[in-house]
């Protein structure tokens, strides 16, 4: 319980100093909980709902709620930055572990903000290949977690094509809106993060369709040596050698060296001198085969560690610009990558922030803000707790706890009677006995 109060209260004393702002802080604190408590989906009349019947919040009114919910004076700007200062050992190996990648959530209803036909390229047969959603490009950090990787979520940005941005700008009369690209603002949101984490390296981990120049040439500009990132490699990128040693004649020196063929001919190639690895891959300790080889690779200009990894019947190329990471490395950090899939998973299906029916653009903007800070805050609450959360629901094969069982873990902590004597609830009514109900369907 402590644990959970020193960090709420971190997050509340940057709220302003006034009885306005103090108020703000409590309902903050609280609404943070309510989203953690497994309740009901994190639609703002559930939290309402869960704040008045968990917690006792008797005097507040619907209206009141909603406005705090809509509001521009909520600091996010320095809130996030004191969240990510309270995340204990926050590095892997001396590295900052960011995953990187885009999500879209389905909606249903008109002029909702940040919604325009996306295209997903996940879509099953019975679905649409462009819903009505929001594409939402989240950075997240990758964290081992009492023995178990677990993705953080750190920022995100909203993206709307730039035909959408022009048709607002053209039939709005408020303040125009700038175009950028998903890979321009993944680089505005790993820059402020290396901010608050100076002279600390940082690893982009990320798919084939972020790893490529448009997020190397600007991060590499804007961060130097402290930054490297890991890929998949597309089956037809072409590999050159290391240029060779200056031969003293005149004129520029090489910066490729020989060509030797695309990603897919070299997996065959190498095939017969690949290796066996023992990786923790997926939770668990597995063997591996894989080849590595330092190349040079045009789409980033740069020299890379290239490790094919082959399976029965196919295989994959990563890349690691980090030439100093093993091949094991690389495996397990790139699987380590597929946490932010189930980042994206938590957030809409356990969360609920897929839920909400706000239209606003700031409470839309801010329902989501809390969804992700308070997923942040419960995986740092277990990274911080001695006891490892214990698993309520046993699966095949899965020994590691779930997102689940770290909020019910949370939920305790809160619903302890010394929490509500450290942030005291204006006109606070008895607990009821649905409390008890709530705990024991606590997943």
């Amino acid at each position: 319980m402590l644990i959970l109060h020193d960090i709420l209260e971190k997050l509340k004393n940057e709220f302003a100093q006034s009885s306005k702002g103090q108020e703000r802080g409590i309902w903050f604190v609280y609404t943070i909980v309510a989203i953690i408590v497994p309740f009901a989906s994190s639609r703002t009349s559930n939290i309402l709902r869960c704040l008045k019947t968990v917690f006792g919040f008797s005097g507040i009114s619907r209206k009141k709620f909603y406005t705090f919910m809509a509001s521009p004076r909520i600091p996010w700007q320095r809130l996030w930055p004191t969240l990510w200062k309270l995340i204990p050992l926050p590095t892997t190996g001396g590295r900052l572990m960011l995953a990187l990648d885009d999500s879209i959530n389905a909606k249903t209803g008109k002029k909702i903000f940040a919604c325009d036909k996306v295209f997903d390229h996940a879509a099953k047969q019975n679905q649409s290949r462009y819903p009505w959603a929001q594409n939402i490009v989240a950075v997240g950090l990758l964290k081992m977690i009492k023995g178990r990787w677990a993705c953080l979520p750190l920022s995100y940005r909203f993206y709307l094509l730039k035909k959408t941005i022009e048709r607002m700008n053209r039939d709005s009369n408020g303040p125009e809106v700038t175009f950028k690209s998903k890979l321009a603002m993944a680089v505005d949101m790993i820059g402020e993060i290396a901010a608050v984490f100076p002279r600390k390296r940082i690893v982009i981990i990320t798919d084939s369709w972020f790893g490529n120049g448009g997020l190397w040439k600007p991060l590499k500009k804007q961060l130097g040596i402290w930054v490297d990132m890991i890929s998949r490699l597309r089956s037809n990128s072409t590999i050159f050698e290391l240029p060779p040693p200056p031969t003293g004649r005149q004129g520029r020196p090489r910066k490729y060296g020989r060509k030797l063929g695309n990603a897919a001919a070299l997996a065959v190639r190498f095939k017969s001198l690949a290796k066996e690895y023992i990786v923790n891959l997926y939770g668990r300790n597995r063997n591996i085969v894989a080849y590595e080889r330092v190349v040079m690779l045009k789409t980033i200009r740069c020299a890379v560690k290239v490790v094919w990894v082959y399976r029965k019947t196919q295989w994959v190329a990563l890349y690691s610009t980090d030439l100093s990471l093993s091949a094991e490395q690389i495996i397990e950090y790139y699987g380590a990558r597929w946490k932010i899939e189930a980042l994206f998973k938590e957030l809409k299906n356990d969360i609920g922030s897929a839920d909400t029916q706000s239209r606003h653009p700031q409470a839309v903007s801010n329902h989501l803000h809390f969804c992700m800070l308070a997923t942040t805050v419960a995986w740092i609450y277990a990274s911080r707790v001695e006891k490892t959360p214990s698993r309520r629901h046993a699966v095949g094969g899965r020994r590691h706890f779930a997102f689940s069982d770290v909020r019910r873990s949370v939920t305790k902590a809160a619903m302890d009677k010394d929490f509500g004597r450290l942030f005291p609830v204006p006109r606070k009514s008895v607990f009821n006995s649905l409390v008890d109900v709530l705990l024991r369907m606590a997943a």
